[in-house]
């Protein structure tokens, strides 16, 4: 995910071309179904198998329901957060060269916030995951 949000978020986010757009897009989810299947296998040899039907309902209701309000969240955080933004302080040159000028600027300055909060993420889980194996063993 490190990898994959690290590099399509940021090729949405800087580039003024839609074949980098469908470039990104292709590298950011080429790696989900490895990352999926790896947790695939974790789920399945981690959880009895009376069990396991609970797990999946439970996991795939978490991971569903959050993908429309994922939806709703940035659509508002576009329209009324970074549109306006880059609206008012868009002609300062830095802006300007990272995300452009006048309509989809506060999109791709949005890209560039979704870059930046899902390797926080990923780095941050991956630290405590680390921290956690070593303590195990």
């Amino acid at each position: 995910m490190l990898f994959s949000l690290g590099t399509e978020n940021f090729l949405l986010a800087f580039s003024r071309e839609p074949v980098l757009w469908c470039l990104g897009q292709i590298i950011g989810w080429v790696l989900v179904p490895i990352m999926d299947a790896n947790l695939d296998v974790i789920l399945r040899s981690a959880i009895p198998v009376k069990l396991q039907g609970r797990v999946y309902a439970c996991r795939n209701t978490l991971q569903f329901f959050t993908i429309p309000i994922g939806l709703f969240l940035g659509g508002f955080m576009v329209d009324d957060v970074c549109e306006p933004l880059m609206s008012v302080y868009g002609d300062l040159p830095l802006l300007k060269t990272l995300f452009g000028k006048g309509k989809g600027s506060g999109a791709a300055l949005m890209m560039f916030i979704l870059g930046i909060g899902g390797i926080l993420v990923c780095l941050i889980a991956g630290r405590k995951l680390k921290k956690y194996q070593y303590n195990e063993n």
